[in-house]
Order: structure tokens, then C-alpha cells, then sequence
């Protein structure tokens, strides 16, 4: 953000200097003389003296240097700071900024912290920067005092959690298997979620059950209607209705009209954005905050990680709505539609933030060009805001009920759109399952003519799997982790692969056979790990540092009593977990090579399945039949011999063999069918 300042500053006038770390030197309008240079990231970290992964329980921990770059930088910023005369901390105003600008002051400017002025602002627009310089604020201690005592917190947890787990699993195979295993205080219950969610799917009995559906048909349109019973329990019931129905007219008894209205969206918060770019995009919590931290960065939209669904009428609508217009199309259109109002009044949620407003585009134009994701998650952005400001939609929905021989109800549904409001603005987002049928006219005492009546089969169904949108909401609503730290926390379980997507590809999560043990043994010996109540009730009181009612110190030493409990109970069981969890890695590691390995069931003999082998002969890869060493099958293929070979899932449309994909002139995929007589040979050659 340190160019950004600086071209804000001095009004697109500054210098700068190179080094180790970049400066710049602007003049303010009041002939004040700044030195801009940026943090990149935390420099300092917490670290642990002894610095011995098989050594714990740990509880002495200090701030150090992160890395040789950061003390380099550090070096810079301490030369720097002895001749300045003020300081003005301008880090992204929550926690993590905080913490990162405090932990500079304090260690590499010399106590600087008490004595410096703080920044705020949540768009990177010229306007709001200077404003924020000219308003400068008193640091808030609470807030730093806060942030350090969370990372304090979950580094004394994960820490200790962790290299419990990685030694027990040591331990227990005499040093030879060594295994990268953590777990924490937000990372043990998110995991408990996903891990209970299956066992439910698991115990699930499928339980029978009917449907019924019926055509009927006026003046020419086909309504569908479904019995107003929506599940049968047997099939001689279901039989018995659809038999006495059939062939048979109905009769419309009622028709009941209610007009519904829905109101605009709420601006979108952190969590709400990576809800909805997962449901659109199928784009990751983690990977939308990455996105919009560089429109961030761009002075696009507004600072991201906030908790807010509001947004002050000091931001000034009609001037941002007035520069989405200058953007073009479809925002000139959209944009016009608002500005013709006398009054803009915006649809707020409930949730607030101290530090920050709902995200919203700041009516800046891109500079230059968005990448293709980039584009996609802005306009996103921009019509949800322009939504906000929308009427309420108003619709009408219609219940028909149609009776059949005097005493069997169907219903039919429609709705109709009366009005668009809001909807028009944020269309191409619109959830379709919103969308409903517009039944003709019809009138009590119509008579229908019976086309068709239908029984279905079904099941009863488990509960969904999360997903990654959902797993973040249920963090949020246990109040576990934090609207920063929660995308990270899925995307760590992901990496140490206690969870997986599912191979369905419905973007589905399920526990790994680590993940499942993982939680088996803490519930087992350490229970309060994978709780919610401990995790919430320390997110509680690091809320009260940040209000100022608690004291850091004795909320950090109150998490290490408890802390040290689990310690002693983890070394006395220390080889037991560790077996267990070997188990676990071990058939999830046979799991992983079986995916690799395995393409499909066998097109030649549709019994044996399709797996990469290597030849004892040439010792070259490729495609063989299981069936190939008892000679049923002799069903073979070659592979590229160099390059990973990764499975698709994919079938050929044409011979039915599996397509593989490589990569091949600078790590360019490659999808093709491994059968050498395949059709499709004929029309694609290969890639140069």
C-alpha cells in the first residue's frame, strides 16, 4: 500500500528510492514531509527458543524476525525511523494490521508504538487517504493487544497440538515414517464438523418412499401437479391411488393467489462474498479473498475482511454510483436507473464492524486491464451493491388444487413476476431455483383432462455434505475462528489432508481416513480440542481485550492452564495415538496410489478395471487390463513416458477408454483417449 499513500500524498507527485525496500518521499498540501514504506506482511513472528519439533510441551515463546528478507527490512525501517520525527501507523485497520504495525514500532523503531498516530481508512482512493491523514487517530492498544494475544494463543496451541501429533506418530513406527500433522483450536472443531457430518451420511438408512405426479391438460397447456400427500409409505398405497386415478378428470376445487415480496440483498461482508463467488464461480473462500484483496489493492472496492453488512450514508452513493456509470456498459444503464431517484435508501443487514463498512466499489475505474477471475468477482461486487438499492421483487404465487374421483387432492404450483425490483440489477446472479412456472388462466370448476399419473421411487436422503461455502458458515455460526483466519483454515485442512473433495464433482467435502482418526483420538484423550465451547469461549475473551474488559495477560495464561492439562494427558497416551494415526495414514496413503493409478472399469472385457502399470520387461508405463495376468483380458494401451499422468474421470464419447491428461511444452495440459484405435485419433493430432 506504500505507493498508493505516497501517490495519494503528494497529490500524484513523489519519489522513490529502491533498496532492500522500497521508499517514497511525498509532500503533503500542507507542506509536511512523508516517508512511505510498507511492512509486506508480518516481519515478526512467534518462535519458540528451544526450536526443537520433538520437544513439548512449549509455553516461552517470543517475537522474532520471520525470515533474512524480514530482517533486512527491518534493518531498513530501523535506519529510517532515526530521523523521523512522527510516526503514522496506516496498516490495514483490524487485528492483523495492527498487529503488524505495532510489533514494527515497538521492536524495529524503539518503542515508538504509545507516540505514533494511526490511519484509517477503508478504500485505497486518493480522496479517503488523504482524508484519513488529515484525521489522524490515537493508536488503539486494545486492538493490537488483542491481535497479539490470538496469535500468542494459536501459535502456544497449534504449536504444542502439533508436534504432539507429528512425535506420537514418530514414536510409534521407531523413527522410520515421518508424517506432517497438525491440529489447533480452530482446525480440531472445523475438522469435528466435517468428520460428524459423514458419520451421520455413514449411519443414514435409506428408508422407501413414493411420489406421485400427474399431467392435466386445458385449452392445450400441460399443468403439472404432484398428490398432495408428497410421500407415500408403501407401494401398495401408492399403487392402490395411482390405479383409481388414471383415465380419470379433475376437477379445480380451490385456487389460492398470494402476492410475495422479497426484499433487496444486504452489501456483502466477508463471509457473504465467499459464499456467493463459491455458489456462482465455485471459487474457494480462500481464493475469493485473494481476488478481492487485489481489487483492493487496485482502489476498486472497498477493504475486504470485514464483518459488516452496512454501509454509512457518509460514503457518498450518488458519487460512487455515478462513477460505476462512467465504467460503460451494463453499469451506465444500471447506474442511470438510481441516479434518476430523488432518495437512495440501501437494504442493510444487521451485522456491524468497528473497524470497517460493508465491501462495496469505490466508482474508480480500472487502470488497466482485469484478469478474467478478477472481472468476474467485480462484477459481482458492483451489482450486488447496485442491488441493495433496489425495490423489493414482488411476485405472485398460485396454488391450484385438483380433485380426482371425490377424494384425491393434487396441487399445482405457479408463480408469476409482477414486479423485478431489485432483481434486474444483480440478474445474471440470480438463483434459478427462484425462478417458478406461470400457470394459465384458470377458474374454479374448470374441468382438466388427466393425461398421464406417475409413480416414482425414492429414498430417504442423508444430510448434504458441506461444502466449502457451507463449512465456512457453520464456522461462522459457532463463532469459531475469525472472518480473516476461517478460509485459511479449510484450506489447511485440505493441505494436510484430513479432508477431500468428493470425486462426484458436487463440490462436496468429506473427512479423510486421517481426518476421521484425528478426531476419534482427541475426543478419545483430549476431548476440549475438538470443542466448540473452548474455542468460542477464547474468542469471547479475546473480543473482551479488544473492548478493553480483559486483561491480555490473564487471558493468555488462563488458555495455557488449560493447555497444559492436555499436554500431560497427550504424553501419557502418546504411542496409542500414534498407532492409530499410522492406521489411518497408511490406508489413506493406499487410497491416494489406488486413485492414481486406476482409470475406470475395463471397455474390452466390462470386468476387470483399467490400472497404470509398468512393464517387467521395458519398464515403461502404461494402461493394462486387471484381468491381463490370468488372461482373460489382454486389453492394453501405451502412456507418454514422461510427464505426470493424472485421471480425468472422463470417458471418450467415442470408444468409451478413459482420457488421461499431461502436460507437455512449458507444463501445457493435455487431455486425450489412452485407446490408440480411438476414432478421435483421426481428428486431433497430437500437440507439437
Amino acid at each position: 500500500m506504500d505507493r498508493p499513500i505516497a501517490h495519494a500524498l503528494g497529490n500524484s507527485s513523489f519519489n522513490e528510492r529502491r533498496g532492500p525496500l522500497p521508499v517514497f518521499a511525498a509532500t503533503d498540501h500542507r507542506n509536511e514531509h512523508f516517508v512511505v514504506c510498507s511492512a509486506i506482511g508480518h516481519l515478526y513472528g512467534l518462535v519458540d527458543d528451544k526450536r526443537n519439533r520433538s520437544v513439548y510441551p512449549v509455553f516461552d515463546v517470543r517475537w522474532a524476525p520471520t525470515a533474512t528478507r524480514s530482517e533486512q527490512i527491518i534493518k531498513s525501517i530501523s535506519l529510517l525511523s532515526q530521523k523521523a520525527t512522527r510516526y503514522v501507523h496506516a496498516c490495514d485497520y483490524d487485528q492483523e494490521g495492527q498487529v503488524i504495525g505495532y510489533n514494527i514500532l515497538q521492536y524495529a523503531c524503539n518503542n515508538k508504538y504509545d507516540n505514533s498516530l494511526r490511519a484509517k481508512f477503508s478504500t485505497l482512493t486518493d480522496e479517503e487517504i488523504r482524508n484519513s491523514f488529515d484525521n489522524l487517530l490515537k493508536p488503539s492498544a486494545s486492538l493490537a493487544q488483542a491481535g497479539r494475544s490470538r496469535h500468542m494463543i494459536d501459535f502456544i496451541y497449534g504449536v504444542n497440538l502439533s508436534r504432539a501429533l507429528t512425535q506420537s506418530f514418530k514414536v510409534s513406527n521407531d523413527g522410520k515414517r515421518y508424517c506432517n500433522l497438525s491440529i489447533g483450536r480452530v482446525q480440531g472443531p472445523t475438522l469435528a464438523f466435517v468428520v460428524d457430518r459423514e458419520m451421520e451420511i455413514r449411519k443414514h438408512v435409506p428408508e422407501p418412499y413414493w411420489t406421485i405426479s400427474a399431467e392435466f391438460e386445458k385449452n392445450g397447456h400441460i399443468i403439472e401437479a404432484h398428490y398432495h400427500q408428497q410421500k407415500i409409505g408403501t407401494l401398495s398405497q401408492a399403487t392402490s391411488i395411482v390405479d383409481a386415478c388414471k383415465n380419470q378428470d379433475g376437477k379445480i376445487t380451490n385456487i389460492e393467489k398470494q402476492k410475495v415480496t422479497l426484499r433487496a440483498p444486504t452489501p456483502f461482508n466477508l463471509g457473504d462474498l465467499q459464499k456467493e463467488a463459491y455458489r456462482v464461480f465455485r471459487f474457494s473462500p480462500s481464493y475469493t479473498l485473494s481476488i478481492a484483496e487485489k481489487l483492493y489493492i487496485a482502489a476498486l472496492i472497498s477493504y475486504p475482511r470485514t464483518s459488516s453488512q452496512k454501509l454509512p450514508t457518509s460514503i457518498n452513493y450518488k458519487k460512487v454510483i455515478s462513477g460505476l456509470s462512467k465504467i460503460g456498459y451494463p453499469y451506465s444503464n444500471l447506474a442511470a436507473t438510481l441516479l434518476a431517484r430523488d432518495h437512495l435508501t440501501q437494504n442493510e443487514g444487521s451485522k456491524t464492524d468497528p473497524a470497517h463498512p460493508a465491501i462495496y466499489p469505490t466508482g474508480e475505474k480500472p487502470k488497466g486491464k482485469l484478469a478474467g477471475v478478477e472481472l468476474k468477482l467485480f462484477d459481482l461486487i458492483i451489482r450486488r451493491f447496485l442491488a441493495t438499492f433496489g425495490d423489493p421483487n414482488i411476485s405472485e404465487h398460485t396454488t391450484v388444487t385438483i380433485l380426482v374421483k371425490d377424494y384425491h387432492n393434487f396441487k399445482a404450483d405457479g408463480k408469476k413476476m409482477l414486479y423485478e425490483g431489485w432483481m434486474n440489477f444483480y440478474k445474471p446472479y440470480i438463483n434459478k431455483s427462484s425462478n417458478g412456472t406461470e400457470l394459465p388462466e384458470l377458474h374454479e370448476g374448470d374441468m382438466m383432462r388427466n393425461v398421464a399419473v406417475t409413480m416414482d421411487k425414492k429414498f430417504t436422503q442423508p444430510p448434504p455434505r458441506f461444502n466449502q461455502a457451507s463449512l465456512l458458515e457453520e464456522m461462522e455460526k459457532e463463532k469459531i475462528g475469525t472472518k480473516a483466519t476461517r478460509s485459511e483454515i479449510i484450506s489447511t485442512l485440505f493441505k494436510r489432508n484430513y479432508i477431500a473433495s468428493t470425486t462426484n464433482g458436487r463440490g462436496g467435502i468429506e473427512a479423510t481416513e486421517i481426518g476421521f482418526q484425528i478426531i476419534q483420538s482427541m475426543r478419545k484423550y483430549v476431548p476440549s480440542i475438538v470443542s466448540t465451547d473452548l474455542t468460542r469461549s477464547m474468542e469471547e475473551q479475546l473480543e473482551e481485550i479488544e473492548s478493553g474488559k480483559a486483561r491480555s495477560t490473564l487471558v493468555i495464561e488462563n488458555a495455557i492452564d488449560k493447555l497444559k492439562g492436555t499436554m500431560i494427558t497427550f504424553k501419557e497416551k502418546e504411542i496409542e495415538i500414534g498407532r492409530q494415526i499410522t492406521d489411518a495414514v497408511l490406508i489413506s496413503q493406499n487410497k491416494q496410489q489406488l486413485q492414481k493409478t486406476m482409470l475406470g472399469t475395463c471397455p474390452v472385457c466390462s470386468k476387470g478395471v483399467l490400472k497404470i502399470v509398468r512393464s517387467r520387461v521395458t519398464k515403461k508405463r502404461l494402461v493394462g487390463s486387471s484381468n491381463y495376468s490370468s488372461g482373460i483380458c489382454k486389453a492394453t494401451a501405451p502412456l507418454p513416458q514422461k510427464g505426470p499422468i493424472k485421471t480425468t474421470g472422463k470417458m471418450c464419447a467415442l470408444c468409451r477408454w478413459p482420457v488421461v491428461r499431461t502436460f507437455y511444452a512449458a507444463k501445457h495440459p493435455w487431455e486425450f483417449c489412452i485407446n490408440m484405435q480411438c476414432p478421435s485419433k483421426k481428428q486431433q493430432p497430437e500437440p507439437a
